[in-house]
């Protein structure tokens, strides 16, 4: 079928673009209109639909993402495995910029974001222990690993509500946790494609260390930016790499998520 993805990309700050020869759609949701327009297109042999989390002229701050939307829209497309680049900050010394950290665990320190589509027409209970895909993270580790990124194969997440950096107090905070990277949209992005059977992985570029891991004024918006720039051009590639290598028949237990569990409403 036309338009139809297998596949579904979100590009992360200063990722606004993916496909080179792909086609413009226009997707409508009970949740409003996604971040921007959907380009659906090929990689190989892979259908992907790719949305840019921001919007192509990064005109939505964290909190005002319409992440029930994006998610919603994908999956209508057809998508059932979502890749999710990301720009955060490393709580680690000894990850640095430009190291790709493929998290295992979620933190959220977000504060009136929703985060369910199930809030209305009775309890839906998904679990969530582990928030990440099992092969989709394998895979995107792989891929990293093969084009001679800095890869971390695990770790913790830990999601603020933004637009504001961490203080250097909440920084030391997290790092006192073990916690390993920073960032401002990894929720509810992951717990939406949960709640929709979708399998999610977070490929997570880090840009800069954190406000309290070393001296200095802290990072600014501007230097994410430019640095994820400097480097958009490898992390299409990764992500490219990744989708490629993603298994056409899905063995995980994300898509069995919703088994058992009596929905209010039809997915797409």
């Amino acid at each position: 079928m036309a338009n139809r993805a297998d596949i579904g990309v979100i590009g992360g700050s200063g990722f606004y673009s993916l496909l080179d020869d792909a086609e413009e759609v226009e997707a409508t949701t009970p949740y409003g209109p996604p971040s921007d327009v959907v380009t659906v297109g090929r990689i190989g042999s892979r259908s992907v639909a790719f949305i840019p989390r921001h919007g192509r002229d990064h005109r939505f701050p964290p909190h005002r993402i319409p992440y029930q939307a994006n998610l919603w829209a994908l999956r209508s497309l057809g998508v059932r495995q979502v890749l999710a680049p990301s720009a955060v900050g490393s709580l680690r010394a000894e990850v640095g910029p430009g190291a790709i950290v493929v998290p295992d665990q979620l933190v959220d320190r977000t504060s009136g974001r929703v985060q369910t589509y199930y809030d209305h027409g009775g309890a839906v209970h998904v679990s969530f222990s582990d928030p990440y895909c099992p092969s989709g993270r394998a895979v995107a580790v792989a891929a990293a690993r093969s084009g001679e990124w800095d890869t971390v194969d695990g770790g913790t997440l830990v999601v603020i509500e933004g637009p504001r950096f961490s203080t250097r107090a909440e920084s030391q905070w997290f790092q006192g946790n073990g916690w390993t990277i920073v960032g401002m949209t990894g929720f509810p992005e992951a717990i939406l494609a949960r709640e929709l059977a979708l399998c999610y992985t977070s490929l997570s570029l880090v840009t800069d260390h954190d406000a309290g891991v070393e001296a200095g004024q802290g990072v600014t918006h501007e230097e994410v930016l430019e640095f994820f720039g400097r480097n958009v051009t490898r992390m299409r590639t990764l992500v490219a790499e990744a989708v490629r290598a993603l298994p056409e028949d899905r063995t995980c237990a994300c898509g069995s998520a919703l088994d058992g569990l009596k929905l209010p409403f039809e997915l797409p």
